[in-house]
């Protein structure tokens, strides 16, 4: 098994670019989105923990997804990327398989 390194600066700045894509495709989901944060940065879920003033059960949860964290807390996480929570609208391809499983009432749409 290959020994783990930290990241150089144009790793991390590759790896943040990344990320700014995939969000800006809808792609970046919780919980992966908040691991591949901290992958990108080169941390250990310790020293993550550390930056957010968070534990690393915390960080562990979030990335499992077992987590349920505030607005607060994923803008925090999100401000170093220059995300903060919102609302973002489904693309048109996924809309009608997502409408159908989440059963929205008709006229709320």
């Amino acid at each position: 098994m290959a020994r783990w390194r930290k990241p150089t600066k144009e790793e991390i700045r590759d790896r943040r670019t990344a990320i700014a894509a995939k969000a800006r495709a809808g792609a970046l989901r919780l919980p992966q989105g908040v691991a591949e944060m901290r992958r990108a940065l080169g941390l250990t879920q310790l020293e993550f923990a550390k930056l957010f003033k968070l534990t690393p059960r915390q960080i562990a949860d979030l990335e499992r997804g077992a987590a349920n964290p505030t607005a607060e807390t994923l803008n925090r996480i999100g401000r170093v990327f220059g995300f903060q929570v919102g609302f973002v609208p489904i693309a048109e391809a996924s809309k009608a398989s997502q409408e159908d499983e989440t059963h929205v009432p008709p006229g709320i749409r």
